[in-house]
């Protein structure tokens, strides 16, 4: 019964200490992160749906984007989603680059 009690302590102090995490960032290092997510779980979808690395990638060229960079890492996760052989739901997908790219950026600090 303890070890019950201290997994959902464990858990629980990880996902507050997440939260916090999040907030320690600028508003753009969390903008960014979350439009990197958005990108990931539209890959994610399109994989799933059968959609051909060739017509996603298609599909981003046209794309407008608000800066000069985005449309680079946008082909490059697109890509990097496609190639994995994750069969995940978009939406995990979405949380765990979420999540991946607040470490990063905080580990970048």
């Amino acid at each position: 019964m303890r070890i019950s009690k201290w997994v959902v302590a464990t858990l629980f102090l990880a996902a507050v200490s997440s939260g916090a995490q999040a907030k320690a960032l600028t508003q753009n290092q969390q903008s960014v992160c979350r439009w990197g997510s958005d990108i990931a779980a539209g890959a994610q979808a399109s994989k799933l749906s059968g959609v051909s690395l060739y017509a996603a990638r298609r599909k981003l060229q046209v794309r407008r984007f608000p800066r000069p960079w985005m449309r680079m890492s946008a082909l490059g996760i697109t890509e990097q989603t496609y190639n994995s052989t994750s069969r995940l739901k978009p939406a995990a997908v979405k949380q765990t680059y979420y999540e991946q790219c607040v470490r990063h950026e905080l580990a970048r600090r």
